[in-house]
């Protein structure tokens, strides 16, 4: 696999420009009754306490929009061609800007409607305000993906079993945790998973937690396929 890079606003400061479409015609896409839509390559707005983000950073990437009836409520449509390296992570966020140690719970519950085509996650991305450590929860994947980093064995957190990876991509430490069977719909505990890391492992520090991400790590989509976000929440502090 490509080696991962930062995601979310620190990745539009230093991905190179791609050679993307500015917009996909309407017969592209399909229609929904959306409040939003970019196609975008950087396409954002905040609705409901959540900030979307259409988030298409990878080379080789083709085209893509994000459509939203909210926060929590959206989807994408992508065609990426098949070929290696991650394209795009569109996603929905939530801010928390609270230390490990200051947060008495951090809990999200989400339901989705994913292809069964292509190569992609579904993930949360889950940073430090530093952009120092990256921790990745995969609640799905399709096609040929992988997470970066060695093996570092099997838990039980936070209401689900994970295949835990530890790695560094050059700009960050990354703690990936991949449910050990494919989920299109539950709740996650987050706060025990963070706690792991930092007391269990000793792998960080009492970061502060900034943004809580979730949405599709793609690969590629060629032919355009539909990702949808049918519900999401995060909450906790």
């Amino acid at each position: 696999m490509a080696p991962k890079t930062l995601r979310g606003t620190v990745r539009a400061l230093i991905a190179p420009a791609l050679a993307l479409a500015a917009t996909v015609g309407p017969a592209s896409a399909p229609a929904h009754a959306a409040v939003w839509n970019s196609c975008d390559q950087w396409g954002n707005t905040t609705l409901d306490g959540y900030i979307l983000y259409n988030n298409v950073w990878g080379s080789g990437a083709g085209s893509q929009c994000v459509w939203a009836k909210s926060g929590t409520n959206w989807g994408v449509w992508a065609d990426h061609p098949d070929t290696g390296g991650i394209k795009s992570y569109p996603n929905s966020k939530k801010v928390i800007n609270k230390p490990i140690s200051s947060l008495s719970s951090l809990t999200s519950t989400y339901r989705v409607t994913v292809p069964s085509a292509g190569a992609y996650n579904t993930s949360y991305d889950i940073w430090d305000t530093d952009h120092d450590y990256e921790i990745m929860l995969w609640v799905n994947h399709h096609g040929a993906v992988g997470p970066l980093g060695t093996a570092q064995g099997t838990v039980s957190l936070g209401g689900h079993t994970w295949n835990v990876y530890k790695g560094n991509n050059g700009a960050n430490e990354v703690f990936s945790f991949l449910r050990t069977s494919d989920s299109t719909s539950g709740t996650v505990n987050i706060l025990p998973v963070l706690k792991w890391i930092k007391d269990t492992k000793g792998w960080m520090g009492d970061e502060t937690i900034g943004d809580v991400q979730f949405g599709y790590e793609i690969t590629s989509s060629a032919g355009g396929l539909d990702f949808r976000t049918d519900s999401l929440t995060v909450s906790g502090g």
